[in-house]
């Protein structure tokens, strides 16, 4: 877990993180969490994982579903992906740190967004699959599971079009 400085008086935003995301999803993240004074908790869930330790503050202890194909470091969060982040929330005054956390998507942020009282949990917008229809879309969507079963507000942030999207928000190569 890495930690950044900054005021946190307020519930933390919970943000769904992955590798190649667009930028945007945690620039909005970063913006709730600034307006609400609170901290902004970047988590990556590790469907290939499960919780075998939990601590107030969300972060976990796990092992693999397959001592065979056993890597500890997938239970760590991704460097490359921390580096990333340093740099979307670069210049920000907000208090901001990673989580590795175990478990398919929906379920592990939902999880997190209970254990730290979270005010919401922000997540991006898939694109759409070439050829996917709308059922294919709503039933493998994190987003739409997150709002099923939670109590507290979930933000979708819109996947911009290639061509809509501006250099910044691609993500890194």
């Amino acid at each position: 877990m890495d930690s950044h400085d900054g005021a946190q008086p307020g519930h933390p935003v919970v943000v769904g993180v992955a590798p190649g995301q667009s930028p945007r999803v945690v620039r909005e993240a970063a913006r709730f969490a600034a307006q609400f004074g609170s901290e902004l908790i970047c988590a990556c869930a590790n469907p290939a994982r499960f919780a075998t330790g939990e601590s107030p503050d969300g972060s976990v202890t796990s092992s693999p579903l397959d001592p065979d194909f056993a890597d500890e470091s997938e239970a760590d969060f991704d460097p490359k992906l921390a580096e990333d982040l340093a740099v979307i929330l670069s210049g920000r005054t907000i208090r901001w740190r990673t989580l590795a956390i175990p478990g398919e998507a929906a379920t592990a942020l939902g999880h997190l967004a209970e254990t730290v009282d979270a005010a919401m949990i922000v997540v991006g917008a898939r694109q759409r699959a070439m050829g996917g229809g709308i059922q294919e879309l709503l039933s493998h969507s994190v987003a739409a599971k997150l709002a099923r079963r939670q109590h507290r507000p979930v933000v979708v942030v819109p996947a911009a079009s290639r061509r809509n999207e501006s250099a910044s928000d691609r993500p890194a190569e």
